[in-house]
C-alpha cells in the first residue's frame, strides 16, 4: 500500500519538541529541503505499491532523504539511521515536524526500498539534484553546452580472487544451497576444506609452489565430488540450487586463459578490468561512464555497463542518458580522452578527442580541451567520499543504482556548499550595511535586520 501523507499539526504538542524551535533556518539542509521536488518521487514510485491491501508504506521523502545523506556522508544503512536519530537537521530534511528519539525505520527497509526504486528511480534522484541546481541558479543552462566524459571502474565488495579460495568458497555455498533445498549431502568437506586452504596459502608464501599446486588440486577434487553428489539428486531446474550449481560448474571448469571467468560466487557478473595503474594493475568490478559539465563540474550522467566494453562504444549511450536528464538541445561539445578514439558516435554533438597541440588551434578551444582533465578529481572524490570505490549493492541493478546515487551525492554536496556560500555572502553584506549594496541587486531591496537575525529581502 502506498504511503500516507503525514499532516503537519499547527497546534503545538506539549510532549514533543518541534524541530523548527531547535534548528537554525539558515542551515543549508533547511534551505535545500524547500527546493527539492519531493512530490515527483511520490508519482514515480506510486505504481510499485499495492492499491489497497497491506500496511501503509514508508514515507517516500524519508527514504529519499536517507539515501541522499547515506551517499553524501559515506555511511552504511545502519549508520545513517543511527545518525538520523542524533541529528535534528537530518530529521527536518526528511520531512519530520517533531524531534524523534527512536529510529524511523529498520535499516533493512532501505535495501528493500532500493529494489523498488530501481535504476530509473536512482536516475530520477540524480535529475532532481540537477533541477534543484537550476532552480536556485547554482547551474546555468549554458553550462550543459560543454561536457567532459570519461570512464572508471566501480570495484565490487569482493575479496581478491584466487583459485584455492574460490574452489573452497564454491563448495561451501553449493552445500549450503543444497541443504536448504532439502538435498542430503553426505560429505561436505567443511573441516578438510578449511585446513587445505590454510596449507596452500602457507606453501605459496614459502615459495613451495609444487606443494601448493598439490593442495590446490585436492580442493578442486573435493569440489568436483560435491558437484557430482548434487547432480545425482537432480534438483529442480528453477530451484536456487540449480542456479548455484551452474555458477559452481563454471568455476570448476574454467582455466587461466579463459574469457568470461567467474571471480566471485555471490557476484558472478564481476569483471577483471586492467587499468594499467602502477599500484593496482587489475580491478574487479564493472565499468562506469560519467558525464560532467566542463566549467563547474556538475555530474549530469552516470551509466553502469555490464562486462568490459571499449570506452568508445559507451559514448553514445552516455550522451543519450545526458539528453534524458538535461534535454536534447543542451549539449553541443563533448571532450574525451584518447581512449575514445574510434567511437563512431553519430549525433548533433561535436566529440573532441584529446590530442597534442600541433598546428594552429584557437586558445579558447585549446583551453576547453585541456579542461577535460578536470573530470579526474571528480572521479576521485566520488570514489573516496561517495561510495563509488567499494560497491556493496548486489547484482547488475545494484551496480547501476550505486553509480547513479554516487553522482547524485556529488551534486548534493555541491548544492549544500553553494547555498552555504551564498548566505555567507549575504551575511557579509549585512555587516557592511545592506542599503549601500542595494544597487548591486536590481529590483531587490536589501535591508539589515535586527541584531542576531539575518537579512530581510523584499
Amino acid at each position: 500500500m502506498k504511503p500516507k501523507a503525514t499532516p503537519s499539526s499547527a497546534q503545538p504538542d506539549f510532549f514533543q519538541v518541534e524541530l523548527s524551535s531547535i534548528i537554525s533556518s539558515r542551515h543549508p539542509l533547511v534551505r535545500l529541503s524547500r527546493e527539492i521536488p519531493w512530490d515527483a518521487f511520490d508519482h514515480l514510485l506510486q505504481p510499485t505499491y499495492a492499491p489497497v491491501m497491506g500496511a501503509p508504506g514508508i514515507t517516500t521523502r524519508l527514504m529519499v532523504a536517507l539515501h541522499y545523506l547515506k551517499f553524501q556522508y559515506d555511511l552504511s544503512d545502519e549508520n545513517v539511521v543511527a545518525h538520523w536519530v542524533e541529528n535534528p537537521y537530518w530529521q527536518f530534511f526528511s520531512g519530520m515536524q517533531f524531534f524523534s528519539h527512536e529510529p524511523p525505520i529498520d535499516p533493512s527497509s532501505m535495501s528493500r526500498w532500493r529494489s523498488r526504486l530501481g535504476a530509473s528511480g536512482a536516475e530520477a534522484m540524480l535529475k532532481a539534484t540537477v533541477e534543484t541546481g537550476l532552480k536556485i541558479k547554482a547551474i546555468k543552462p549554458a553550462d550543459f553546452a560543454h561536457l567532459n566524459v570519461d570512464t572508471t571502474v566501480q570495484t565490487k565488495a569482493i575479496r581478491h580472487p584466487t583459485d584455492p579460495r574460490l574452489y573452497d568458497r564454491a563448495r561451501e555455498r553449493l552445500v549450503k544451497a543444497a541443504r536448504k533445498d532439502g538435498l542430503k549431502i553426505k560429505r561436505s568437506y567443511v573441516r578438510t576444506g578449511r585446513r587445505l586452504v590454510m596449507k596452500q596459502s602457507r606453501y605459496a608464501h614459502a615459495r613451495q609452489m609444487k606443494r601448493a599446486r598439490v593442495v590446490q588440486r585436492k580442493l578442486k577434487t573435493n569440489l568436483a565430488r560435491v558437484i557430482r553428489e548434487v547432480e545425482k539428486q537432480a534438483p529442480h531446474p528453477e530451484s536456487p540450487t540449480a542456479a548455484m550449481l551452474a555458477v559452481v560448474k563454471r568455476i570448476h571448469t574454467q582455466k587461466k586463459q579463459d574469457s568470461g571467468k567467474v571471480y566471485s560466487v555471490h557476484e558472478p557478473e564481476v569483471q577483471c578490468i586492467a587499468k594499467c595503474k602502477a599500484g593496482k594493475k587489475y580491478e574487479f568490478g564493472n565499468k562506469v561512464s560519467l558525464a560532467v559539465t566542463s566549467k563547474k563540474s556538475w555530474v549530469i550522467g552516470a551509466l553502469s555497463f555490464d562486462g568490459n566494453p571499449y570506452d568508445g562504444h559507451t559514448l553514445s549511450k552516455q550522451i543519450e542518458q545526458v539528453r534524458s536528464i538535461v534535454g536534447a538541445q543542451q549539449v553541443k561539445e563533448v571532450f574525451v580522452d584518447r581512449g575514445y578514439r574510434g567511437h563512431k558516435h553519430e549525433g548533433p554533438e561535436n566529440v573532441t578527442v584529446d590530442r597534442e597541440r600541433r598546428g594552429k588551434i584557437a586558445k579558447s578551444f585549446w583551453r576547453m580541451m585541456k579542461r577535460r582533465a578536470a573530470i579526474e578529481p571528480i572521479i576521485g572524490h566520488m570514489k573516496s567520499e561517495h561510495r563509488l570505490e567499494r560497491n556493496r549493492l548486489k547484482g547488475t541493478v545494484g551496480n547501476a543504482i550505486n553509480a547513479l546515487m554516487s553522482a547524485a551525492a556529488m551534486n548534493f554536496g555541491k548544492l549544500l556548499g553553494w547555498i552555504g556560500r551564498f548566505w555567507l555572502f549575504l551575511r557579509a553584506l549585512e555587516d557592511a550595511g545592506g542599503r549601500r549594496w542595494a544597487r548591486f541587486f536590481p529590483g531587490v531591496m536589501v535591508y539589515p535586520a535586527r541584531r542576531g537575525e539575518f537579512f530581510r529581502i523584499d
